[in-house]
């Protein structure tokens, strides 16, 4: 893995990057030796001799960066190496110095300060001294993570970090502290309706930070005077040692000394017997033992991890602050400022961002460094996005313009602006839709992969205190200099837009085509649109969008709000007018096709659609655009329709072979008549392309175009329905089948954006639940889809209700509000009892006055607003009822998740502490509550392209079962994340995360447990503490710690899960179901039946009595009430998991036959306790057999299966093809003479009993039962749906205990949802057994057979991860895959050329990918 980023890669590193990856560099044109590592011996300045590992190949100033990191050497700066006397090149090779071998003598020497440097050194020393507080992040607003002190706190349920390092529990110790009880507290029983945030982050685990110095600032007799700046001063700095002795220190080029200076008198000269010294931290030692302890104890405190103490990317809040308003200490440093210097000038947002991405790409290690530039400048950008709000809002900034309903603002380089209200789009609505969905166009043409030319601006969307403004780095030169003059239009400037005029240059033909290849990947249409001036205007864009050359010579798109394909769900108005602007003949052949369709069905809408879902229908803006996810996945929709209507065309007119054999026209003709039916642009192949100016308002068409417009007009109805039709009932059915469904508002918007569905469509997922006969078995979505869809109704009159505000009165305000929102009969404190408590608390704050309108809102009032904007915005009636009551009593709805919601939604941040919200009238919050709002930024996501591509073909082999290849697909991906965002990012947690499922697959525990615990850090600080991401990686944390022997942690880990969902969603989730039967097999004694009960009890009422989850829960709970001799309830428990395997499997699947099996026994044991008990008398005890009692490894394997690790195989079809498969080739081997291997047993016990073996294929051994371990989830353990033609489980357990590979793939369903046929070619079918024989092994001579496929697969892994690879990867946003490589389209549109080729070759891939088994 990583000498593949070597041979690619060159040795331009950046310094950091040397410092922490040295041994990943090029290595192409170094002798073999050099890689190889030796120890020199580095001592001189001051620092105790030590011994260092180099690298021949390393660079002199990577060594010194590297030993300013060392504790031996840190904080000192400033150095250089000295080698035989003479100091080296700083970017001369080692290898480079004569004489240099191991055990060489290699000095530091310091080298004199600037006035830089000195202040470099100072940051440093400050870095060291400021022993980060665990208040510190909450402060910051940031998200902690809490994982640390989980590790090592001494009661079952604390949470925050207690300075204690997480890397202690990297080292796999597994000691149990031996005053642990077991018992898990009260709010954490099944039941509970406790909800204390004091537990989430509790107080008790806040330590103090170390004091090193009373004081420590700069000298109030700085500057220095000119003519001690003549003499070398730098700085003057005042400390005040624990001791309690004042100093004043000069820094000077020789290091920093102490002068004569009093607070009274200036005297710079150095004090008697005060030696210069080179390092800050010496001076202090010299003159405090105190402070030289003390430094003692910061250089030997455990080191955190990086992922711990690196900073985020991107800002991810804390909506909970420290328990403190107040700083709990006194920040002693925070008046030095040698970290606030000031740049000379604003920075060049636009500028850094493009030559970052001008960066070459020809090497591995060329990309990687292109992408970690373009994440730092964004991550930097986006800071100072949050930063410019803030300075905005708070008036800190005057607007460049005169506009007082659009003004303008110039800040640290950026160019924000809350955008002109157009009531063309909807006024105050609209422009918040136009900022967000410029965002969206430029992330759009932002990931556009291998189109190197065409540039965006940076851009960022930021919510603060109600307003929302819009954030760019500044155009270059758009408008030309005077020189520019004289030039033609064309050479600079307006290139490209409906504006631009009729030009001819080579600036814009390139321009051109780079928008032309931009609207190919973004299957967007070319069209025509009609100018003011009755010009035609030809565009590979929406009509807004204009492309210009800037100063820089660089092409930009900019204004592309309107980039993707209008909602003909919502803009019905424009349906019947956007071509009856174009001519008085369009008009009245608009108005006779509109007179002609007032009775009838318009072309694209599916019938009775409009009386059924009540769209089209307007907006309350006019910017409802689809959602790219969305169109991709109609594209593949379509696709799927144009191949199954191909096929029948084929079949009608003779069969595909012998179609696509002759010579002559039928194949072309079926192809022709198939897109003409399902609206592709082009006549000879699919081509399916979308117009973004069709139902725009305001837009011209030409009258000649009118087919072409009908034909979008079509598409688009189509797209539109297609949401309604297909996505949301596939979104449904997903929540109907999986136990991992949304839990909140982020985790729903991400769950339906995956699929293209807008949220303005909560209104219709709430009509299609209640219109669910499984009505009842959806109330988690139901309770979740109605809490959004008021806490976003909430934002918007929030937004509004900051804008009459003042400043001082922020915190009164927000708390009022919250108060009003939460409590019924919440009633405002008269202004003289409030002014009374102010100054008895003596507040100097101003008290709300009668006058001031946000005082006299009231819970009436602030409900009727939120239900009339959800009325608009959703068309939801009734829904929210009078009042929190109805939400509460109709929902069961939580207020503390509401409120957590809000506070993420409007970036307010609360005081830790335990609220009592369930009052009727007492105001639970008070404006000491509120802490801070932060700002809310959206900004562009940067793609990771070569760790993203090494991760989603880590996800293929998955799927394929190959889980060698996978995992090292996923160390690459791992390696490759590290060097581009430091680990800290989305999609590394996801890696990290399958990384450790597929390494406890190959059966090692221990290590699994430690990329585990890093994918738990990751996911505290980038998704936030609380994320249901974070639930899940705290899930399969406890189930490999459990595999560690360490219950007591694993414990912890799964009531920390537990206690986050009860915060965020609450008792009343199918994941408390998971995390209850966890806990059952965890805990011990009566508790244990308490949480399988409620996991039985939750897992019926949310999937009925005949589901896997159901049945698995049932069974753990027969087994439970065995080992308490409780036979009869056992049994009934049993036979009901006997009821629902065997009507989901039948009567001869593995699963079947062992709940029968285990029945039995309980059965006999019963009879045979009866039994005794009677011989016994009443005397008698009772005694469980032990066989019926479950070992550790067995509640091991079953906690796997729970949380999904692994999976009960839902079909033994594929089972049954295996094993004939294994039939067979055992054969060849006999008659081969070859040795066959030793057959497998078949009555191990599905719950466990044995530990299941390492079968990831490549393993060195033959898979057993038919195949190796394929886990179903590819991104955090989530599996796919048993309602989907694929299996749930990709990793199944059959009944000897080992791992099954999964069913059939996913198969392409026509428009109404059926499977069509499983292969339309004989190339295809090759193809298919071609991945069996893949997956299964076949090995002859101790040599693997594969097919050519298995090689070309390997060359190249983006087809796979598209889909065109077998079909093994599932697209959430299609509700249908395509399977094969090769479509009927493909084969006819190749049958004239390959003359029947085709079926000659897929009969030979077909025999050598089945290899001698087919013969």
């Amino acid at each position: 893995m990583k000498d593949k980023v070597r041979r690619g890669g060159g040795r331009g590193q950046t310094k950091t990057e040397a410092v922490g990856q040295n041994d990943e560099r090029d290595s192409d044109d170094r002798a073999m030796d050099d890689d190889s590592a030796f120890s020199v011996k580095i001592q001189g300045a001051g620092v105790e001799p030590f011994e260092l590992q180099i690298h021949g190949f390393w660079l002199v100033q990577d060594v010194v960066m590297m030993l300013l990191l060392r504790d031996e050497v840190k904080p000192r700066s400033n150095l250089s190496l000295s080698f035989a006397g003479t100091t080296p090149d700083p970017l001369a090779e080692l290898k480079m110095l004569k004489g240099l071998k191991p055990g060489a003598v290699l000095r530091l020497v310091e080298e004199p300060y600037t006035s830089r440097s000195a202040r470099l050194h100072l940051a440093r020393v400050l870095e060291l001294l400021r022993a980060s507080g665990p208040q510190d992040a909450l402060r910051e607003g940031r998200s902690p993570s809490v994982l640390g002190t989980l590790t090592h706190a001494q009661t079952p349920d604390s949470g925050l970090p207690n300075s204690k390092s997480l890397k202690r529990s990297l080292s796999n110790t597994k000691t149990e502290t031996s005053n642990q009880d077991g018992a898990p507290p009260e709010y954490l029983l099944p039941g509970s309706s406790e909800r204390p945030l004091m537990a989430v982050l509790p107080q008790s685990s806040q330590t103090e930070s170390i004091s090193c110095l009373k004081d420590l600032s700069l000298s109030s007799w700085n500057p220095p005077p000119g003519n001690r700046r003549l003499q070398g001063d730098f700085l003057y700095i005042s400390v005040v040692t624990n001791e309690g002795r004042q100093c004043e220190v000069t820094s000077c080029p020789k290091g920093f000394f102490i002068n004569r200076s009093t607070e009274d008198l200036f005297d710079p000269r150095p004090a008697q017997s005060s030696p210069a010294h080179h390092s800050f931290t010496d001076l202090l030692c010299h003159i405090s033992p105190a402070f030289k302890q003390t430094l003692c104890t910061l250089r030997t405190r455990p080191h955190l991890l990086p992922v711990e103490v690196m900073p985020t990317p991107y800002h991810k809040m804390s909506w909970l602050g420290p328990p403190c308003a107040s700083r709990a200490h006194k920040n002693t440093f925070n008046r030095m400022l040698v970290e606030d210097e000031q740049a000379a000038q604003a920075p060049d947002w636009n500028e850094e961002l493009q030559v970052a991405r001008d960066l070459p790409l020809r090497t591995v290690e060329e990309r990687l460094q292109r992408d970690r530039a373009l994440l730092q400048v964004n991550s930097a950008f986006v800071r100072a996005v949050a930063q410019g709000a803030e300075a905005v809002v708070d008036g800190l900034v005057e607007p460049v313009n005169g506009a007082p309903e659009d003004p303008a603002f110039l800040w640290g380089g950026l160019f924000m602006s809350q955008g002109a209200a157009s009531s063309m789009f909807g006024g105050e609505r609209g422009r918040r839709a136009a900022q967000r969905l410029e965002l969206k166009g430029v992330q759009a043409y932002s990931n556009l992969e291998g189109l190197q030319g065409l540039h965006t601006l940076p851009t960022a969307v930021v919510d603060y205190r109600g307003v929302r403004l819009s954030a760019q780095g500044l155009a270059p030169g758009l408008e030309g200099t005077e020189q520019d003059q004289e030039a033609s239009p064309g050479s600079r400037g307006l290139l490209y837009g409906l504006n631009a005029g009729p030009q001819e240059s080579p600036h814009r033909r390139r321009l051109l085509e780079l928008l032309a290849h931009a609207a190919k990947t973004l299957c967007l249409q070319k069209n025509v649109v009609v100018a003011s001036d009755g010009h035609k205007v030809p565009l590979f864009t929406s009509v807004d969008a204009q492309g210009l050359l800037g100063a820089d010579c660089r092409f930009y798109v900019l204004d592309v709000f309107r980039t993707f394909p209008a909602d003909a769900n919502f803009c019905p108005e424009v349906e019947t007018g956007s071509r009856a602007i174009t001519g008085e003949e369009e008009k009245a052949k608009g108005c006779e096709e509109s007179k002609e369709t007032n009775d009838g069905l318009k072309e694209g809408w599916p019938e009775n659609y409009h009386s059924h879902s009540g769209l089209p229908k307007s907006h309350v803006h006019g910017l409802c655009r689809l959602k790219p996810e969305l169109v991709q996945a109609f594209v593949q929709h379509k696709h799927c329709q144009f191949t199954q209507r191909v096929k029948e065309i084929l079949d009608q007119n003779g069969g595909f072979e012998e179609c696509a054999t002759a010579c002559d026209s039928r194949a072309t003709e079926a192809v022709r008549a198939a897109c003409k039916e399902v609206g592709s642009v082009s006549d000879i192949i699919f081509e399916m392309r979308l117009n973004p100016n069709v139902f725009c308002p305001g837009v011209s068409l030409p009258p000649g175009e009118s087919q072409t417009t009908k034909l979008q007009e079509r598409l688009l109805r189509e797209a539109a329905s297609f949401i309604v039709t297909h996505q949301i009932p596939n979104f449904v059915e997903y929540c109907l089948q999986s136990n991992e469904a949304p839990m909140d508002g982020a985790s729903l918007k991400q769950a339906l954006h995956q699929r293209g569905i807008n949220l303005r469509y909560l209104g219709h997922i709430i009509k299609a639940l209640n219109e669910l006969e499984q009505k009842e078995c959806l109330r988690h979505i139901m309770r979740t889809v109605v809490g959004d869809v008021f806490m976003r109704s909430t934002r918007r009159v929030f937004n509004n209700f900051l804008q009459g505000v003042d400043v001082p009165c922020l915190s009164a305000a927000v708390s009022h509000f919250l108060c009003c929102l939460l409590v019924p009969h919440y009633t405002p404190t008269s202004v003289g009892e409030e002014t009374k408590k102010r100054s008895r608390r003596r507040s100097r704050g101003t008290s709300a006055s009668e006058s001031t309108p946000w005082s006299m809102l009231t819970g009436n009032e602030l409900w009727s607003l939120v239900c009339q904007d959800a009325v608009e915005a959703y068309d939801i009636a009734d829904c929210l009822g009078s009042g929190p009551n109805h939400l509460v009593e109709h929902y069961r709805l939580q207020k503390i998740s509401l409120l957590r919601d809000f506070c993420l939604k409007t970036g307010v941040q609360l005081r830790l502490r335990d609220y009592f919200i369930d009052h009727q009238s007492k105001a639970p919050i008070g404006p000491d509550d509120v802490l801070n709002i932060f700002p809310v930024v959206k900004h562009v996501n940067m793609p990771t392209v070569e760790a993203s591509a090494a991760h989603r073909a880590a996800q293929t082999s998955v799927h394929k079962g190959l889980m060698a290849q996978a995992h090292e697909h996923l160390k690459e991906a791992v390696f490759l994340f590290n060097k581009v965002c430091d680990d800290l990012h989305p999609e590394a947690c996801h890696c990290y995360s399958l990384l450790a499922r597929v390494t406890y697959l190959q059966g090692k525990a221990a290590e699994a447990r430690s990329v585990q615990l890093k994918a738990v850090v990751i996911s505290e600080r980038v998704f936030g503490f609380d994320h249901p991401n974070t639930i899940q990686q705290y899930a399969l944390l406890g189930v490999y710690i459990f595999a560690g022997g360490e219950s007591v942690l694993a414990q912890k880990c799964l009531l920390r899960a537990r206690l986050l969902t009860l915060t965020v969603h609450g008792e009343d989730h199918p994941y408390i179901a998971t995390l209850d039967s966890c806990l059952g097999l965890v805990l011990t004694g009566d508790l244990t039946g308490r949480y399988l009960k409620n996991a039985v009890r939750l897992n019926s009422s949310f999937f009925g009595p005949t589901n896997v989850y159901t049945a698995f829960s049932e069974h753990l709970l027969a087994q439970w009430m065995c080992s308490k001799g409780d036979y009869r309830s056992a049994m009934t428990h049993e036979k009901e998991a006997l009821a629902a395997f065997t009507c989901l499997f039948g009567e001869d699947h593995s699963q079947t036959c062992f709940s029968k099996d285990f029945l039995c026994s309980i059965t006999t044991q019963a009879v045979k306790v009866e039994r005794s008990l009677r011989q016994a008398g009443a005397d008698g005890t009772e005694q469980t057999a032990a066989f019926l009692t479950p070992t550790t490894d067995a509640l091991l394997e079953q906690m796997v299966l729970i949380v999904g690790i692994k999976g009960i195989a839902q079909s033994d079809k594929f089972l049954e093809f295996k094993r004939r498969h294994l039939k067979l080739k055992a054969a060849v081997r006999k008659e081969l003479g070859l040795k066959l291997p030793s057959k497998l047993g078949t009555s191990a016990i599905v719950d466990g009993g044995a530990k299941g073996s390492d079968q990831g294929t490549g393993s060195g051994k033959e898979p057993e039962a038919g195949g190796s371990a394929a886990p179903e989830n590819t991104s955090g353990g989530k599996r796919e749906q048993p309602g989907e033609e694929t299996s749930m489980e990709g990793a199944a357990l059959s009944a000897n205990g080992h791992e099954e590979e999964p069913a059939a793939q996913n198969q392409c369903e026509d428009g109404d949802g059926a499977a069509s046929e499983p292969k339309v070619s004989v190339a295809n079918e090759g193809s298919e057994v071609g991945a069996t024989g893949e997956e299964t092994g076949t090995s002859v001579d101790g040599r693997d057979v594969r097919s050519g496929a298995m090689a070309d697969e390997k060359k190249s892994t983006s087809n796979e991860v598209n889909g065109d690879a077998h079909g093994t990867s599932n697209i959430p946003t299609s509700p249908s895959v395509l399977k094969s490589k090769g479509t009927w389209a493909e084969v006819v549109s190749n049958a004239a050329k390959a003359r029947g080729a085709g079926v000659k070759d897929a009969a030979v891939g077909k025999v050598a990918a089945n290899g001698v088994a087919e013969k």
